[in-house]
């Protein structure tokens, strides 16, 4: 009777070996939580890291915090439970995100940013893959001087919550100070205002910059959406033609209202460099291997004579 019980035993273990070797060896899976779904600079991002990680055999579950740190917790909290192998944040707020980052690390799931850095629990963040965002910020405040010829009167319409548009800001203001000590002219900082990073933010910021400061020269714009969001609000005052605006991104909207003199220029990104750069750092870090921890990718002036050459314009 033993011997026939340790048969029929041996016979099932043979059985559930060769059944489980048939089963399909489940693919490894990156949760993905983008800032904003609604601004294509992310959609760009995410498209790049959806066909990266195709190339490895990897999925992707991409979701949007759409600008609320709340709702970007929840989605890594199911990322955690989905036992996803590792996770890529844009965060929405980079100090509040910190706790999630933390779970995340503590559940043995390796965390990569992408475009905005974390700054709470950074030192659990695998590696960080973004913009040179405080060079762009030099960027543009060399930008804003050859804009204006040297003199004038200008305010920044920021978002201080994330990492990357303080890096940009503190860039701008570093230019501006350095230029302002060479005594080859004067640019004076009037004020800095949050405009949320949002077109309709922004239009309201930069309405109450123009009753506030009605003879402003210029404004910088930490994005496109806050560019055009200033745009609309100079149009509305008819100072368009007097107050030069230097944006940042390279939006196709961005871009086309830099061809027609909107916008003076952007210092753009290139955000299917930074998705694609991602999924290949969580590839080598997966695969054992070493993962810079920082990964920063330059920025470029694109002003209208780089627009007049874009055929992806109108």
């Amino acid at each position: 009777m033993i011997r026939r019980l340790c048969f029929i035993a041996a016979l099932m273990l043979c059985w559930n070996t060769v059944h489980a070797a048939d089963k399909p060896v489940p693919k490894k899976a990156i949760g993905i939580s983008l800032l904003a779904a609604t601004n294509p600079f992310f959609v760009d991002m995410g498209n790049a890291m959806k066909a990266e990680a195709a190339k490895h055999g990897m999925e992707v579950i991409i979701t949007s915090a759409d600008f609320d740190v709340a709702k970007q917790k929840n989605q890594v909290s199911d990322f955690i439970v989905n036992r996803v192998s590792a996770i890529i944040l844009c965060p929405a707020d980079s100090k509040a995100i910190g706790t999630s980052i933390a779970e995340a690390s503590k559940a043995g799931i390796p965390v990569f940013t992408a475009d905005i850095a974390a700054l709470a629990e950074k030192d659990k963040v695998i590696c960080h893959v973004a913009t040179d965002n405080f060079g762009g910020g030099r960027e543009a405040g060399q930008a804003m001087i050859k804009a204006l010829d040297g003199n004038g009167k200008v305010a920044v319409l920021d978002h201080p919550e994330v990492e990357s548009v303080i890096l940009r800001t503190k860039g701008f203001k570093q230019v501006i100070d350095d230029y302002n000590k060479s005594g080859k002219g004067k640019i004076e900082i009037v004020a800095i205002l949050p405009g949320g990073g949002a077109k309709e933010k922004s239009f309201a910021a930069a309405n109450d910059l123009l009753q506030s400061h009605p003879d402003l020269n210029g404004i910088f714009a930490i994005n496109d959406p806050s560019a055009l969001g200033a745009v609309a609000a100079l149009e509305k005052a008819g100072k368009l033609s007097r107050v030069k605006v230097i944006g940042f991104d390279g939006m196709p909207e961005g871009k086309q209202a830099i061809k027609d003199g909107k916008i003076w220029g952007d210092p753009i990104q290139f955000p299917d460099k930074i998705g694609k750069e991602t999924v290949q750092a969580i590839v080598k870090y997966l695969d054992g291997e070493d993962v810079k921890k920082e990964i920063l990718i330059p920025t470029a002036l694109y002003t209208k004579t780089e627009a007049e050459k874009d055929s992806s314009l109108k």
